[in-house]
């Protein structure tokens, strides 16, 4: 099977007739069957995306085909596909099937994609490793006894490894890019309300953002680019207008980029990600660009208030699942108060759990202001900050994780340093700026590295853009 790495080499194989979307979703298929040990894929469409692939060669030949017509997806675990399982890696959902498809679902599809199957990740999203997953955990396809990152780890590996052209994650902390940098695929988080919610299972209704995992910038922005858009399902999604990112990723001129001195010159980032970060620095000054160091003094105060926020409204999204509705009900009889408390115990997992007691805690009377009311606060004054960036520069870059892809089971009994994964992913999150992940070549075991480019708020075009002529200067992945 070739290897396409953009959706448009693909497409002119299908117009002068090489190849058909029954023949591409059929080898795609093979490649699932064949790497099954990976566990990227929960459920797979076998029978109806050939279907689905019949159509769409129907279409092509017609000549009315959609703009992403031969595009093969996976769907991460947490988006909603009308008439299809929706489980949120997590056994509290078993046996649902979802009623509705999610806004961003319906566009690719009305754009003509071809679903193939549904993806693991970590239970509601929560997790950096990709281990939380109720239905085990997925193997890195670098080196199977590595983790592939979080939450979205199925759709990283599942594009890592050729499983599907493309995937669809959510992002609320890092969990598109940090996937993206240790599996060596572009991920994208697009600005907070660039892209419908409606459909994503909430984890962090402030936080959470659906994006794209790709091999290209060129699918990336394209894929973005018809997911995007007001929705008057979703009261917090922009009316902006979006541009064409797929048409306008040519760079030109010079950019003005700052880097946060303490995510570069930091003893604790493993030395090939701290050098394979000032190369890339280097080289863009090399090229003219004005490079400059910035300091960040909240920078300390990143990874407490994003998690006091996110388990706080993790704590009020997740209250819905109680065994009485839909999902899980224990089989423990007694009062009602014993369904909803065995029926949660049973159904959610150790983080899950531990992430709903904590963001309780800090909701409780007692404790509001000194840990929520805070937590606004600082970031407001995150953001603040960060548009300040911003006024100077055009982009900021940093590594995306401090380490490559880590050991399965090395950070599982230590949860402070599971957390500490998504050290550099978070503020994009806390801020709402739209940042990616692209590939910057390997460590000495052959694990993929990625960087990371934050721009200002709605700034994906450029971003885009950037991104695209960053890619020139990085090393191939080898996938």
């Amino acid at each position: 099977m070739k290897d396409y790495k953009t959706l448009n080499e693909l497409q002119e194989d299908l117009r002068v007739g090489n190849l058909t979307c029954v023949q591409l979703v059929q080898q795609y298929l093979d490649r699932i069957n064949l790497n099954s040990h990976l566990n990227a894929f929960v459920e797979v469409y076998s029978e109806e995306s050939l279907l689905r692939a019949l159509e769409i060669d129907r279409k092509i030949k017609e000549g009315t085909a959609g703009k992403l017509a031969g595009l093969i997806v996976g769907l991460k675990d947490v988006l909603a596909y009308q008439g299809h399982g929706l489980q949120a890696g997590s056994q509290i959902l078993a046996s649902y099937i979802s009623p509705y498809s999610a806004t961003a679902v319906q566009r690719l599809l009305d754009a003509d994609v071809i679903v193939i199957g549904r993806q693991n990740c970590d239970e509601f999203a929560m997790g950096s490793s990709n281990e939380n997953s109720s239905f085990g955990p997925v193997l890195n396809a670098a080196d199977n006894l590595r983790v592939p990152g979080g939450s979205s780890g199925g759709s990283a590996v599942a594009v890592q490894a050729g499983l599907c052209h493309a995937s669809i994650g959510s992002d609320t902390g890092g969990s598109v890019r940090q996937p993206a940098a240790f599996c060596g695929v572009v991920g994208v988080k697009p600005s907070y309300g660039r892209v419908s919610r409606w459909g994503l299972i909430a984890y962090a209704s402030s936080f959470d953002c659906i994006g794209p995992i790709t091999k290209s910038v060129e699918d990336a922005a394209l894929i973005l680019e018809v997911m995007a858009g007001k929705d008057d399902y979703d009261s917090t999604v922009s009316t902006k207008e979006v541009p064409s990112y797929s048409r306008n990723l040519e760079f030109t001129g010079k950019a003005r980029i700052g880097y946060i001195r303490e995510t570069v010159e930091n003893d604790a980032i493993a030395p090939e990600i701290k050098a394979r970060t000032l190369a890339i620095l280097d080289q863009l000054r090399a090229e003219g660009h004005e490079v400059s160091p910035v300091e960040m003094p909240l920078l300390n105060s990143l990874l407490p208030t994003y998690y006091i926020l996110t388990t706080a409204e993790a704590s009020s999204n997740l209250s819905r699942f109680d065994g009485v509705r839909y999902g899980h009900r224990t089989s423990v009889s007694g009062d009602l108060e014993t369904l909803y408390k065995k029926s949660r115990t049973e159904g959610f997992g150790e983080e899950v759990r531990r992430r709903i007691l904590l963001g309780t805690f800090v909701l409780s009377a007692n404790y509001y202001d000194a840990y929520y009311t805070k937590a606004q606060r600082v970031r407001r004054l995150v953001r603040e900050e960060t548009q300040r960036f911003f006024e100077q520069f055009d982009f900021l870059i940093s590594p995306v994780t401090p380490t490559s892809a880590f050991p399965i089971g090395e950070k599982v009994e230590d949860p402070i340093q599971m957390y500490l994964a998504d050290i550099f992913t978070v503020h994009a999150n806390v801020v709402g700026n739209p940042a990616m992940s692209v590939p910057n070549g390997v460590d000495e075991s052959g694990l993929p590295i990625g960087i990371q480019i934050m721009a200002p708020f709605y700034g994906e075009e450029s971003m885009f853009s950037f991104a695209k002529y960053l890619t020139g200067l990085t090393p191939e992945p080898n996938l």
